[in-house]
């Protein structure tokens, strides 16, 4: 046994033992630090004079000082981006096209996520012939611009008679988000230990039982990843909303074109500075709930396989 008694003075006489602590301001660390607080600045700087102007009235926007705080804070630009800005020849705000966009996004989601994490699951261990093939397709269809899918996609919509419509909105969204997320749920997959899925097939279990009792229980932040970039994709969309629909179930983001450019009247600055954020709200407030999952999973699925 070791003699405490005679090792504790030794230890206190000659000092702590380890790594000596680095220090906090290096000159390196000062220069990363002040490279990222310069990055941040230039990024968030548009965002603080957007939620400023959009806390003024016309008049003192007009001032010019776009960096100033307002005076005399005011919510109704807000108010009006909501509910009373014009939208072509309605004037109900952003309202109705929040209400579109949630119905676009929610089934889009749900199937596109569904569908890619099973077959990224079955890309991964359950091989079948021309299963490479299929996966190659899939990885080029993740990078085919979309500028060439809208002409046939439209003659497509209408001749299953849904152009026009939220649930063609609904399935091109479906099918263009596939590619991309079957791609990161095959390569999170292929980073597990494939022991664990050969003791499940001697147990018995099938591919439903593997995929639902071990596959999905492990699999939290790739599905948030996926979900992260379908959210902001599908939210974010313009090109898809203003070709596949029509104006009375335009989604938010076609509104807010209509809005910002419209030519009739005094330009709102403050009004359009307002929906703008309204509009940019849902991507920004699911990235603050689960970043830290979104890095888990993008370190595990996007590098891995």
């Amino acid at each position: 046994m070791v003699d405490m008694s005679k090792s504790a003075p030794n230890r206190m006489v000659n000092g702590p033992s380890g790594p000596k602590p680095k220090r906090a301001f290096t000159p390196s660390n000062l220069i990363v630090y002040g490279t990222l607080i310069v990055f941040s600045i230039y990024y968030l700087l548009p965002l603080y004079v957007m939620l400023m102007t959009s806390l003024k009235d016309m008049a003192e926007v007009r001032a010019g000082n776009i960096f100033s705080p307002p005076n005399d804070l005011t919510f109704q630009p807000w108010i009006k981006a909501w509910s009373q800005a014009c939208t072509g020849i309605n004037c109900d705000g952003l309202s109705r096209g929040f209400g579109n966009s949630v119905r676009i996004l929610i089934p889009s989601l749900i199937i596109s996520v569904a569908v890619a994490s099973v077959s990224g699951y079955a890309l991964s261990f359950w091989r079948f012939k021309g299963s490479e093939v299929f996966f190659n397709v899939l990885i080029i269809g993740a990078f085919i611009p979309y500028q060439i899918m809208l002409y046939p996609i439209v003659i497509i919509l209408r001749e299953m008679g849904i152009y026009g419509t939220l649930g063609g909105l609904v399935m091109v969204h479906t099918i263009f988000g596939m590619p991309i997320n079957t791609l990161l749920f095959r390569n999170y997959f292929a980073s597990v230990p494939v022991e664990l899925f050969k003791a499940a097939r001697v147990d018995g279990a099938g591919f439903w039982q593997i995929f639902f009792r071990i596959m999905l229980p492990m699999s939290l932040p790739i599905f948030v990843v996926s979900m992260i970039i379908q959210v902001t994709g599908i939210w974010n969309d313009f090109l898809f909303g203003v070709v596949y629909t029509k104006p009375a179930i335009y989604p938010m983001t076609v509104q807010l074109n209509n809005i910002v450019n419209s030519v009739q009247g005094v330009k709102e600055y403050n009004v359009n500075m307002a929906a703008t954020l309204l509009t940019g709200l849902v991507p920004l407030i699911i990235y603050f709930v689960s970043g830290k999952l979104f890095v888990r999973g993008i370190a595990a699925g996007a590098v891995k396989g």
